[in-house]
């Protein structure tokens, strides 16, 4: 089963005996066993390194450990794991180039208050993936049906006009959809037109709901307050085994070739992260291949330093999808993090989120303790600081930066959704109710650096980051904005601006295709004031070869070097809004754009739009 080696460190000059074991490939029916077992006794006896003979291991859930965690922008849900990383030190995991295939509702990696943890060459796939696909075979659009052949790697039934997935522990309806070109293998060009399949409307019958009075705030979009005012909005029926017509969706009828990815309803679909990181100092993950998960490639959580090098999302088996939701996301983290040597393509969403969390207050308990909520249900039981760690109040009406700071003395945990924070020094005099807070530590220095991402849902990078950013070498290819830089308060509560923010010597390619109007890399605030959120901001150096014209779109910005850049038009897909500048810019201050070169055939004769408030302008 496994061989073990004796090894020796030295912790706080004392000597501690730590085992090497090499897992062989008799385990490979199921591994999650003997893994648990031995991992379980890793307080007693130390382990410091676990390999796997080279092979292709598979890991059920029946017999896995079993822990309930909330999981930021997941669904919250007891789990089972076969690696249990759980305060454990200096620990390495080689797969020596396995391959680990999952079943079922699993967290491969769960990691958690733990420091110094390496894993390093393996591959991760799931048995039957988390979404499904159908093959677009005839539409109607007078009488607004089309047609899916579904292939025998997805077993249906439809239940009441509704059609549901079924999986190896796991099932699914048809959900949040987009449409993929089979001969691209990436997102279809204007998919915004065609998806999401439209699977909800209106009730036709309501009584009383607008008599129902909440005492505190409450999240609509919570599950169990998501549905309350919809229905059905389309029904399925077979035609024959396999071929399935769907009715009732209100967007143009998806064209004949395409591929339509269904991963089931919003709120229910993220449950299986490949790797989930927490409170841990010290990750390295290595040559490591993400070819599917339930939901992220990694979740990191109020975690510091933190590599990822040669850490690849792409689909496997034929599929059109990685991973159903980002690539890597980065919450309340720390200390550097690193991306580098990375392909991120095919997945459901970004390539990365990096942000902070804001919790909005709710109370003023005295001169020392507020009661604060967390906004979106998906970061229930997010700690948003630890002791002395630097606190932020923020009033966005009159600055997205924060208008005083204080130190956290400790939190007390109340519920998944209110926790009260008690502070070192007295509360500011001007606080009050409605005010966020953020924590100013929990952000890092991030390098992103020789990447690919391309072929995915949504955004490439979306940083919200007032520290330090370096996007350099990277190549881009994604259907909405290359880089987002937001500030987000009223949806996901995500923290942080961006500031000391370097963008140089990447390849930007055809971003932008889905449909919506917006620029390749853009800042964007989700309050509507001219206050400035954005300092310092250098694009260099950078090749945008776009079929569409509007390349930069900036606001709230104070210092921005748009230079040496050369753009050119690509000619691969039609222009969507040909009466788009190139560069917009509105509530702006201090721009500097030079020596931009624009090559090849041009579709608008305005290169930059500004708004009335400019000023400093170069």
């Amino acid at each position: 089963m496994f061989v073990l080696f004796i090894s020796f460190s030295v912790c706080n000059g004392q000597v501690i005996k730590a085992e090497k074991i090499l897992f062989e490939t008799g385990i490979a029916g199921d591994a999650t066993p003997v893994l648990v077992e031995r991992i379980l006794k890793a307080d007693k006896n130390p382990i410091s390194e676990i390999k796997f003979e080279k092979g292709t291991y598979h890991f059920y859930p029946d017999k896995g450990f079993e822990k309930f965690c909330y999981l930021s922008n997941h669904g919250d849900l007891m789990v089972n794991t076969p690696f249990p990383i759980l305060n454990m030190e200096n620990l390495t995991i080689d797969g020596q180039g396995s391959t680990f295939i999952f079943h079922g509702v699993v967290i491969p990696f769960l990691i958690a208050d733990s420091k110094n943890i390496i894993v390093k060459n393996l591959s991760i796939d799931w048995q039957d993936p988390f979404y499904s696909e159908g093959l677009i075979v005839a539409n109607d659009e007078k009488n607004k049906t089309f047609d899916m052949k579904i292939s025998e790697e997805y077993p249906y039934d439809i239940r009441n006009g509704q059609i549901f997935f079924i999986k190896e522990y796991y099932q699914h309806s048809l959900g949040q959809s987009i449409l993929y070109n089979p001969k691209r293998r990436a997102i279809t060009f204007n998919t915004e037109v065609y998806t999401p399949i439209t699977t909800k409307s209106k009730t036709s019958k309501t009584f009383n709901l607008d008599k129902i009075q909440y005492k505190y705030e409450y999240d609509k979009r919570d599950l169990g307050f998501k549905n309350i005012g919809f229905e059905y909005g389309i029904t399925v029926e077979e035609l024959e085994p396999g071929l399935v017509r769907v009715y009732g969706h209100k967007k143009e009828m998806p064209p004949v070739g395409h591929i339509l990815t269904m991963k089931g309803e919003q709120g229910l679909n993220r449950v299986a992260p490949a790797f989930s990181v927490a409170h841990t100092i010290g990750f390295s993950a290595k040559n490591i291949n993400v070819h599917h998960a339930g939901g992220m490639g990694m979740i990191a959580e109020n975690s510091e330093d933190l590599i990822l090098d040669n850490f690849n999302v792409t689909p496997s088996q034929g599929r059109m999808v990685s991973t159903t939701a980002d690539a890597t996301h980065f919450v309340g983290c720390r200390g550097k993090v690193v991306l580098k040597n990375c392909t991120f393509e095919n997945q459901l969403d970004d390539a990365s989120n990096i942000h902070g969390t804001y919790q909005k207050i709710v109370d003023v308990l005295d001169e020392y303790r507020i009661g604060v909520r967390m906004g979106h249900h998906q970061q229930k039981a997010f700690v948003i600081g630890q002791p002395n760690d630097h606190l932020g109040f923020v009033r966005l009406s009159n600055s997205f930066f924060p208008y005083n700071k204080t130190t956290i003395k400790n939190i007390a945990y109340i519920n998944n959704r209110y926790q009260i924070i008690t502070l070192n020094e007295k509360l500011p005099q001007d606080v009050q109710p409605g005010d966020l807070v953020e924590n100013l530590d929990g952000y890092p220095d991030l390098l992103v650096q020789n990447c690919i991402i391309r072929n995915n849902r949504a955004r490439g990078l979306l940083i919200s980051n007032p520290v330090n950013t370096v996007i350099e070498n990277n190549f881009f290819s994604t259907e909405m904005e290359a880089i987002l830089m937001p500030v987000e308060s009223g949806h996901w509560y995500e923290s942080g601006n961006a500031t000391n923010v370097i963008i140089r010597d990447n390849v930007f390619q055809d971003c932008q295709h889905s449909g919506f109007n917006r620029g390749v890399i853009r800042f964007d605030t989700d309050d509507d004031n001219e206050n400035i959120a954005f300092k310092d901001i250098s694009i260099i150096n950078n090749t945008f070869n776009h079929f569409d014209n509007l390349i930069l779109e900036v606001t709230n910005t104070d210092g921005l070097k748009f230079t040496n850049n050369t753009i050119t038009h690509s000619g691969t897909f039609p222009l969507l809004y040909p009466s788009n500048p190139a560069v917009r810019i509105a509530y702006s201050k201090n721009m500097n754009i030079d020596k931009n070169i624009f090559k090849g055939k041009e579709k608008t004769d305005l290169l930059l739009e500004i708004d009335g408030s400019m000023s400093n302008l170069k």
